[in-house]
């Protein structure tokens, strides 16, 4: 079986973040609110339920960029300290007032956390001469932003949605190639890339799980 790599994705651009080694563990937790009533004479007072708080999920990731020399901030931690950054492309011109993006973790077809980031940290481990960084810790903790009526949901880019397949990218596929598999015409690659917010088809990787939703029409 191949190897799905974790992403995380940014709903407001598309970006994904791809997990360089998917997470050795991640923890849920979630709160819910009851109220005592003020009954007096009774051992334990009833208790009214009001309601249930967003689900969290922490998760602490990897990123090495030793083999290239690339900087790991610009390669990896940069997107990701974007979640916590107001998108100024989304400011509310009546109020002024902005937010950073929402996101969701997602992890092959198994599952998928639409949430928006409460907090970052990074820490930075290793370095080139010149003080570039090439490998860094991020702990993440993520707060659910929508209800998906059954936890965790299915992630819906990994054949969730009706009528759509699934396939699992493997090592020196394109998108083409898997057009002309699955569609009979490589030209299709296009209908591919915008059903799975893929910005550069060139930058493929492997593990990546794809939504091959039926052509229009077909």
């Amino acid at each position: 079986m191949a190897l799905v790599k974790a992403t995380i994705r940014n709903l407001d651009t598309q970006k994904r973040v791809t997990c360089m080694f998917n997470p050795t563990d991640y923890t849920f937790s979630k709160s819910v609110s009851w109220s005592q009533s003020s009954d007096r004479g009774a051992n334990v007072p009833q208790l009214e339920f009001t309601g249930g708080e967003p689900a969290a999920l922490t998760l602490k990731l990897f990123f090495d960029t030793t083999d290239s020399g690339d900087d790991v901030r610009t390669k990896y931690t940069n997107d990701l300290w974007d979640l916590a950054m107001v998108n100024t492309a989304k400011i509310d011109p009546k109020t002024n007032k902005g937010r950073p993006p929402t996101c969701t973790f997602e992890w092959g077809n198994a599952w998928s956390f639409e949430a928006v980031v409460t907090s970052i940290d990074t820490a930075f481990t290793m370095f080139l001469g010149d003080g570039t960084p090439v490998r860094a810790t991020v702990n993440l903790s993520l707060k659910q932003a929508k209800d998906p009526g059954r936890f965790p949901a299915q992630n819906p880019t990994s054949g969730g949605a009706a009528g759509h397949k699934r396939h699992v990218v493997l090592q020196r596929e394109t998108l083409d190639s898997i057009a002309a598999r699955e569609y009979g015409e490589a030209r299709h690659w296009r209908h591919i890339a915008e059903a799975n917010g893929i910005e550069d088809p060139m930058r493929l990787r492997p593990g990546t799980v794809l939504a091959l939703p039926p052509l229009a029409g077909g």
